[in-house]
């Protein structure tokens, strides 16, 4: 027999399906929510309603978008000729909080993995390069985790705009290996990002 409602229990094993939640804080999680149903559970119902409806991938950049262009890509004064590659959205989140870099992003959507079976083409690797040709791009900066598949990814990269007139750059220190930026502070990553260096 189980403890809550069908209903309940499902929604309980849905929020344990969220990266950090297992079951006991999934329920706990959701009994929160049955508790302030009017002042919390209500607009988080609303709110997740809303996002369902609007929420896109950026088609320039990749990121979250509620329009064609995420609020980035959309923003003129951001067209400063430099381009961050990074692997997720939660990395160019974690670059915005820096404050520290004025121009726009590329997300890849992950790094080469042939264990995962992420190539190239999974990756947007073919749509930077692609971008790079279309826009006035003079400095790409690769802002990959420091792990071996994000290194792979970086030199996979480098490969590929070997032949385009640009700077490439990678982040330098600050960054430890095996890092992964969603998880860094902003004071390190703007000095990773303000002492980058060429590959």
């Amino acid at each position: 027999m189980t403890e809550a409602p069908p209903d309940i229990e499902a929604l309980i094993e849905l929020m344990a399906r969220l990266p950090g939640l297992g079951p006991r804080s999934a329920r706990r999680a959701v009994l929160a929510l049955l508790k302030k149903r009017e002042g919390l559970m209500a607009p988080l119902a609303q709110a997740l309603a809303a996002v369902a409806l609007s929420a896109r991938d950026c088609q320039l950049c990749g990121n979250i978008a509620t329009d064609a262009l995420c609020p980035i890509c959309a923003d003129p004064a951001r067209a400063t000729g430099e381009l961050c590659v990074v692997e997720d959205i939660s990395d160019l989140w974690a670059m915005e909080r820096s404050r520290a870099f004025k121009g726009r992003y590329h997300v890849l959507g992950g790094v080469l993995s042939a264990l995962d079976g992420l190539g190239p083409e999974e990756l947007r690797i073919p749509d930077l390069v692609a971008r790079i040709g279309r826009e006035r791009v003079h400095e790409v900066i690769l802002a990959l985790n420091a792990t071996v598949d994000g290194q792979t990814t970086a030199h996979y990269i480098a490969d590929a705009l070997a032949d385009q007139p640009i700077r490439l750059t990678s982040l330098a220190q600050g960054v430890p290996i095996g890092g992964e930026l969603d998880y860094l502070d902003d004071g390190t990553i703007g000095a990773a990002l303000r002492a980058r260096r060429g590959l």
